[in-house]
């Protein structure tokens, strides 16, 4: 159809920005809903950690001991790693000091994980027992209550024994330390705090399926962290490729901290790849995410 200059006229017609209107606001509504969501979350996870650090204060001396008690169990890792250098000068090529800073960094990042959402592996036994139950039906997100329930105020003893060991490593390396080596250190212990929080979600979200899979999950948390303080070079590339591209465990440390030592990536890795782990963090805990949801959502109770 042409109009009175020929030109040619649009059959819909012309869109009325009030036909947008319901869209945008949908949109909007979305994203203020999924705010809200994460508001609620925030909000009840502090309400509960802070009442179960009220619980933990009543009794003074036992935090100090248990505290105490949870520094030292930890302490004993790297223990094993100063045996280890009393009978050798380097270990996979590394020595004491560099191994120390990848001890630490790990360390550290993982048990800020493990401070934040180390009673996620208590769901397996929750589904289970069918307790579970009782979370479903109050106005709070799920993971919130299974995240802050008997929040753990003692493993602050982990995240201090790796800050010491971190803090020995770059006192006595000798690194020119560059604005971007000084960024990334607490880029790695954040970026590699969110990564373990989030296989942290994904283990607890495979026991939806599983049930009572705690030690599957220990396994990549647990064991995962034990892995990544020591040098890539003392295992096999199958297992570090499969802790860089399936299990992305090795931006933790390994990664951004050779960048920091000036050391060889593994694999040939190029360099901008030290600078990647915020992405990955996002990227893992996005999926860890995903998979929360897909397991709760297939949750069906214990049928008792």
């Amino acid at each position: 159809m042409a109009d009175a200059v020929g030109g040619v006229v649009d059959p819909v017609g012309p869109v009325d920005p009030a036909d947008e209107r319901p869209v945008h606001d949908s949109w909007v509504a979305a994203q203020q809903g999924a705010y809200a969501r994460v508001r609620d979350g925030v909000r009840a996870y502090r309400m509960i950690a802070a009442m179960w650090i009220r619980s933990t204060m009543a009794y003074r001396a036992s935090f100090a001991l248990t505290t105490f008690g949870n520094f030292a169990a930890t302490a004993l890792d790297f223990v094993a790693i100063l045996l280890m250098f009393s009978q050798v000068d380097r270990l996979g090529g590394y020595s004491l000091p560099e191994v120390a800073f990848l001890y630490g960094v790990a360390d550290t990042a993982f048990g800020l994980a493990d401070l934040v959402l180390g009673s996620m592996d208590r769901l397996g036994r929750r589904v289970r027992d069918g307790t579970l139950d009782t979370l479903l039906v109050r106005p709070v997100p799920v993971l919130a209550q299974v995240a802050a329930d008997r929040f753990a105020l003692r493993r602050l003893g982990r995240i201090t024994q790796g800050l010491l060991v971190l803090g020995y490593s770059v006192a006595v390396l000798d690194i020119d330390w560059t604005p971007l080596r000084l960024l990334m250190v607490p880029l790695m212990l954040l970026s590699g705090g969110a990564i373990f929080s989030a296989v942290f979600v994904a283990g607890a979200a495979f026991q939806f399926v599983a049930q009572d899979a705690s030690e599957v999950q220990n396994s990549f948390t647990y064991g995962g962290s034990t892995l990544l303080q020591y040098p890539p070079t003392v295992f096999t590339k199958d297992l570090v490729r499969g802790v860089t591209f399936v299990l992305p465990l090795a931006f933790v440390n390994w990664l951004p901290g050779l960048y920091v030592l000036g050391r060889p990536y593994p694999l040939d890795l190029p360099t901008w790849v030290a600078f990647t782990p915020p992405l990955v963090a996002a990227g893992c805990c996005a999926l860890a995410g995903v998979a929360w949801r897909a397991g709760l959502r297939s949750y069906r109770s214990t049928g008792s």
